[in-house]
């Protein structure tokens, strides 16, 4: 597991440095939406979604910097949900990661004009993918068309708008599980596909990459659950039970903990078979048992 933090903390602080070149300088007029779009980005995280973008790319013979706008572009589409999801007519939290929320920061309205300048901004950075030599400007095509499925209306957006329509309702697992796979499922399963479609992976493996996303995704979303009812209130950098005071559903109110937590298991093994046969596997099992473990 040290092997594979170690591995993280490198391919973050590549993403990190990637991100700074592609944001708008912070000094530029008006400094304050670029003041709060940096914020943002840099308040903290994992880089989850742009580490499997290079870590897919690396399996299919690609080397990771070269995948480095898309990687950037799709954790800037991932922090323009955590702005908007944090904003008072959304989950109105204060507390992001342990720090002020953007709004709070910010305010309302540059919060709400920084998640939409995120969004915007990240297809001119995955659009930058076409200038890399090897790259096939066909697939950056491609992978910008799926991006934008993933986290449109068809994607992500459902599962926020199914999120928050049945607040305070019961849902059956059916509807549980279409909410999480779109809210968050969706964006996990893109940068697996996008990474090994910029290495020309085959429609097999493409698919294979889907699957994948698609488990720890689940993995991911069950997890937050999980955390949000048993976690550690520093750790996780927000207080424990805003799930229950916002009435939301979650894999605890509609299995119950144990049950979830069996489910966790259950999706951890799927997702390590989907791996099973494929060469360099051995960073993505690894991360398989890292996120069904993480406290944070």
């Amino acid at each position: 597991m040290e092997e594979l933090i170690r591995e993280m903390q490198a391919c973050k602080i590549l993403v990190d440095k990637a991100l700074n070149e592609y944001l708008p300088d912070e000094n530029l007029y008006p400094s304050e939406i670029f003041k709060a779009m940096r914020y943002s980005i840099f308040a903290g995280g994992k880089r989850i979604r742009p580490i499997l973008v290079m870590k897919a790319a690396e399996i299919f013979g690609l080397s990771k910097e070269m995948v480095l706008p898309t990687a950037c572009g799709i954790e800037m589409i991932h922090t323009y949900s955590l702005i908007h999801d944090d904003l008072p007519c959304m989950d109105d939290d204060d507390l992001r990661r342990g720090k002020p929320t953007c709004h709070k920061i910010f305010g309302e309205a540059i919060a709400l004009l920084a998640g939409d300048a995120l969004l915007t901004h990240a297809f001119l950075v995955i659009s930058k993918n076409r200038e890399i030599k090897g790259i096939d400007a066909n697939a950056v095509l491609d992978v910008i068309e799926r991006i934008s499925k993933a986290s449109g209306p068809l994607g992500m957006v459902s599962g926020q708008v199914v999120d928050i329509l049945n607040e305070g309702k019961v849902i059956d697992e059916k509807l549980l599980y279409f909410m999480d796979d779109k809210k968050t499922a969706e964006l996990i399963k893109v940068s697996l596909w996008a990474g090994a479609r910029l290495a020309g992976a085959d429609e097999r493996e493409l698919e294979r990459m889907e699957h994948f996303g698609e488990k720890i995704g689940l993995i991911f979303q069950i997890t937050d659950d999980i955390l949000d009812v048993e976690g550690d209130e520093k750790a996780i950098g927000k207080p424990v039970g805003s799930d229950i005071k916002n009435k939301k559903n979650t894999f605890i109110n509609v299995y119950g903990l144990k049950q979830s937590k069996d489910i966790l298991g259950g999706l951890a093994q799927e997702a390590k078979n989907l791996l099973l046969d494929l060469e360099n596997n051995e960073f993505l099992i690894k991360l398989v048992d890292f996120l069904i473990n993480r406290t944070h």
